[in-house]
Parts: structure tokens; C-alpha cells; sequence
């Protein structure tokens, strides 16, 4: 009787459950709730009826038998009790997943990344309690020991636990820190280690990565909260560096038209927001003019070095225009003899 209502019990509590949690709105996919939930839920009804009716039986005296001290009526038992307990954390680990895409499906309609990061992190750190905790409970209802006993020695051996993971700890404390401190986002591009790359995954223990070779790394939480990181997505311009090195023989004026018609370049180009270009230093061998420009972050990378290269190419134009001599690479050496 039960195979054979199964399904519509389970769909009229996966229903009401649906009501529970959501009340009467209407804009969520009710298809998606009861994929999650509808074979949990079946299976349960299922395990709970028989394993009840098999309760109510009187067992004939051949199955009356003895295994290491446990009769068969207590193996059933203590077997109908783990497999209730197995179904019931599964259905609440649909549950999870499920509050979960409510929680996205809320987070994707704001701007905020941090938003589904943290539910993402969430989900899985729940899902290890649940397991946890069904562990516990087959331990004390499935095999009646008693659990206060095992939380003493669990203590105990989660401090040596601790010891010897040491640096496993380490890397779950910096996943907090890096949840709720938030220095990087997924999506973010950064650069940490010497290692350039778009963060594609937040876990418990580390963060992945994917390089900018296209190649797929994992990083250590503790090293990426304790080691400086450069987060590039976060950057509000561009910069370019660029370093003329003038003959000695440029006069002063010469010097100061050069510097006022590199601004004059550089103030023509809509996306050079702000830029300067001074005489930094001179010496023995060269005049020194160092020239930096940021442009907007809207520009892609192509964009970017494209301006790069029409700003060079006008900034030797002009040193060609001006009859500007740039420094020699090499020095001639003299040799008089006396």
C-alpha cells in the first residue's frame, strides 16, 4: 500500500513543507523544490512504514539467533535506525541546497558578489555539521553508546587532531577571514605569490585559481589572508611608465619645450585622465625625463596597450620634430697617447 501512495503522500508534505518555508509566494519554480525533496521524502515514508510494521511482528523462533552477542530483532533494529537516520540528514541536505538557491536566487539580483560566496560557504560547512551529527546520533540510537563519553574523547583527540593538523586549521580560520574581511571576491583577478590569475572557487581550505596562462591552481587560505595580495580588479586606473633618456648636449629651453609638448600629447587623448611629465634627473650621462599616465578601467587590456603604442610613437615623433638627440647606448673611449 505504501509503494503504491507513496509518491502522492510524499508530494502532498513536500507541498506543505514548500508552504512552511515560503508561505504563498508565488515567483519561485515549485518543479525545482520538489526535485530537491520528492525521492528523500519517498524513500523516507517508505523506510519509517516498514520498519514500523516490522516493529509490531512477533519474529518466528528460526530467526531467533545470536551474532557476537547481538539478536537478530536488534540487528534489524539498530539497521532500520540507521537507515531513518541516513534518509532524514539526506532530506535536510536537500533542504540546505534548496534554501540555498532561494538565497542565490535573492543575491543575484543585487550587484553583490560577496552575497553568493558566502552562501556557497555556508552550504558546504552546514552539510559537514548534518554529516556530523548523523554520526552521533547512529552512535547513540543505532548502537546506544553513550555520546557524552565519545565528546570527551573526541575532545581529546580533536586537540591532538589539532596539533597534528596544525596548518589545516590555519587554512579554515583564514577562510572565515577572508568571508567576512573580504579582500578578494570570486571573479576577482589577483596576483599573489608572483601568480596572476581570476579566482574561480572559495573553499573551507583553500582558494583556486585560474592563471592567466589558463592553468588551474590551489592556494592556502593562510597564504592568501598572511601574504601581500594585490587584488587588480579592485584598481581604479591604469598606469604606463615611460622613460626618455636625453642627449647632454639638449639645452635648457630644448629641455622644456620637449617636457611641455609631451603634456600637450598626452592631455589629447580622452582616456589619459590624469598624466604628468617632468626632467627628473641629470647627470654625467643623460638627461633624465620620466613621463606616467593612468587611463580610465573601462579600457580592456588590448585597448590599453593600443594607447600605449600610438603615445609612444607620438612622443618620437615630437623627439624627431625638435631635432632631439636621445642618449648613446654606448660610449666612445679615447685613447691619447703621450
Amino acid at each position: 500500500m505504501v509503494i503504491i501512495i507513496k509518491r502522492l503522500l510524499s508530494r502532498f508534505l513536500a507541498s506543505k513543507l514548500l508552504t512552511v518555508l515560503l508561505g504563498h509566494k508565488k515567483h519561485f519554480n515549485k518543479e525545482t523544490f520538489l526535485n530537491l525533496v520528492l525521492q528523500p521524502i519517498e524513500r523516507f515514508i517508505l523506510a519509517f512504514i516498514c520498519f514500523t510494521a516490522l516493529d509490531r511482528l512477533r519474529f518466528p523462533e528460526e530467526l531467533n539467533f545470536s551474532l557476537y552477542n547481538a539478536t537478530f530483532e536488534k540487528i534489524v533494529h539498530s539497521l532500520a535506525v540507521i537507515i531513518i537516520i541516513v534518509l532524514i540528514i539526506r532530506l535536510c541536505i536537500r533542504m540546505i541546497s534548496f534554501l540555498a538557491i532561494i538565497l542565490s536566487d535573492k543575491a543575484s539580483q543585487n550587484n553583490d558578489v560577496s552575497d553568493n560566496q558566502l552562501i556557497v560557504f555556508f552550504k558546504d560547512f552546514f552539510k559537514v555539521v548534518l554529516i556530523i551529527m548523523g554520526a552521533l546520533l547512529m552512535l547513540r540510537f543505532a548502537f546506544h553508546q553513550d555520546i557524552t563519553h565519545v565528546f570527551t574523547g573526541l575532545s581529546i583527540v580533536g586537540a591532538a587532531m589539532a596539533l597534528a593538523a596544525k596548518e589545516s586549521l590555519e587554512n579554515l580560520i583564514a577562510s572565515f577571514i577572508i568571508f567576512f574581511d573580504k579582500p578578494f571576491l570570486t571573479g576577482n583577478v589577483v596576483k599573489v605569490l608572483g601568480i596572476t590569475g581570476t579566482v574561480e572557487k572559495i573553499g573551507l581550505r583553500s582558494t583556486r585559481i585560474r592563471t592567466d596562462q589558463k592553468t588551474y591552481i590551489t592556494v592556502p587560505n593562510k597564504q592568501m589572508v598572511d601574504t601581500v595580495m594585490d587584488n587588480i580588479t579592485q584598481r581604479t586606473q591604469r598606469r604606463a611608465d615611460l622613460r626618455m633618456e636625453i642627449s647632454l648636449s639638449a639645452t635648457a629651453t630644448q629641455l622644456d619645450d620637449y617636457t611641455k609638448g609631451i603634456q600637450q600629447i598626452l592631455t589629447s587623448y580622452p582616456a589619459i585622465e590624469s598624466h604628468s611629465a617632468f626632467l627628473s634627473e641629470t647627470g654625467r650621462n643623460a638627461h633624465i625625463i620620466d613621463i606616467v599616465y593612468f587611463t580610465t578601467i573601462d579600457q580592456s587590456m588590448d585597448e590599453f596597450n593600443k594607447l600605449k603604442h600610438t603615445v609612444n610613437l607620438a612622443i618620437i615623433q615630437l623627439t624627431e620634430k625638435m631635432n632631439i638627440d636621445l642618449a648613446a647606448s654606448s660610449t666612445d673611449v679615447v685613447v691619447l697617447q703621450k
